[in-house]
């Protein structure tokens, strides 16, 4: 019998409890895999709150991220066999032992990469492709503020931004973020607890602002991003680790310089085979070039999933976390 947590109500992280679960044979179009490793996500919590709604309502399993080996292949799959090595972004029902998972919704991963940097990186990493390369393109003549520089998503860009040659700039929370961020490819990083970061980008820039702000923060640090941005700037809003942000006037776009603001999500950029393959393969070829690192700073076990998320939310965490079946 499969292990898997449960979510029978919304609520903190005392609602994550560990179940058996009967795993039926992969389905139509479905591979079965045993899991190696769990991402885990900010996004997992919004699930778990309620936040973000499930589709399949409770109770659920949640998880968007995992990577394991198969064990079945259901009819009419042809691209997995028994045996490879795959991963994935954006499956709901990762935080199990084994699972089954729609073929159209995974990766092979390459034989010089790990399945637990695999599980750590499809879903932040990704997330950092599409924004580097698609939502804006990132290149040398860009200066960027990229927000919570020292967790999951912030490390990966912050490599991948310098490797495309921009300066870079981030916040942390605390010395010990900053000096992490520092290390994985920003050019200056200010601690948000301690310095009011719109005057210090204003600084940094020479009074010009930024190209682009990328924010998974939400609440706390708008519209304080707005005015880090350069006349006909984009605000890049994926996340709101702190809170939605409110409802807001489309007018105060124009009054801080003719602004471009934009929701994106993942799904939207990986929503074709051919889009996940091409967004999957750069990842690969980054880290495989070494101009990107994966570090897992953290590891739970999957039945401490709910202790995982209180350290995720008291910030405790840093960069990547792994749940282990």
């Amino acid at each position: 019998m499969a292990q898997a947590i449960v979510v029978r109500e919304l609520g903190g992280p005392e609602v994550l409890k560990m179940e058996g679960v009967t795993l039926s044979p992969p389905g139509p179009g479905e591979v079965q895999i045993r899991q190696v490793a769990v991402g885990l996500n900010f996004i997992d919590v919004y699930f778990r709150t309620g936040l973000y709604k499930s589709a399949t309502g409770l109770p659920f399993i949640p998880g968007k991220e995992g990577a394991g080996i198969v064990t079945a292949v259901g009819d009419g799959v042809s691209l997995f066999s028994i045996g490879d090595r795959v991963a994935y972004a954006s499956a709901d029902g990762a935080y199990a032992s084994e699972r089954n998972v729609e073929a159209s919704q995974l990766v092979k991963v390459p034989d010089g990469i790990s399945l637990e940097t695999a599980a750590a990186m499809m879903l932040k990493g990704m997330t950092a492709q599409y924004l580097l390369n698609q939502t804006f393109k990132v290149g040398p003549e860009t200066t960027l503020l990229f927000h919570a520089a020292a967790g999951g998503v912030g490390l990966i860009a912050g490599q991948w931004a310098k490797a495309l040659g921009a300066t870079v700039i981030g916040t942390a929370g605390s010395q010990e973020k900053i000096d992490l961020a520092l290390a994985h490819g920003y050019d200056h990083v200010i601690d948000y607890r301690t310095d009011n970061f719109v005057a210090r980008v204003k600084e940094l820039t020479g009074g010009r602002g930024v190209d682009v702000v990328y924010d998974s923060v939400g609440r706390d640090t708008y519209p304080a991003s707005l005015d880090c941005l350069k006349p006909r700037g984009l605000w890049v809003s994926f996340g709101n680790s702190s809170g939605p942000v409110d409802a807001f006037s489309i007018g105060i776009l124009a009054q801080k310089g003719s602004l471009f603001a934009t929701r994106p999500t993942l799904f939207s950029y990986v929503s074709t085979r051919a889009a996940l393959e091409a967004c999957a393969n750069s990842l690969f070829d980054v880290v495989q070039s070494n101009k990107v690192r994966i570090n897992i700073n953290q590891t739970y076990p999957l039945a401490e999933a709910g202790r995982a998320h209180t350290d995720l939310e008291t910030r405790k965490t840093s960069g990547t976390t792994l749940l282990i079946p």
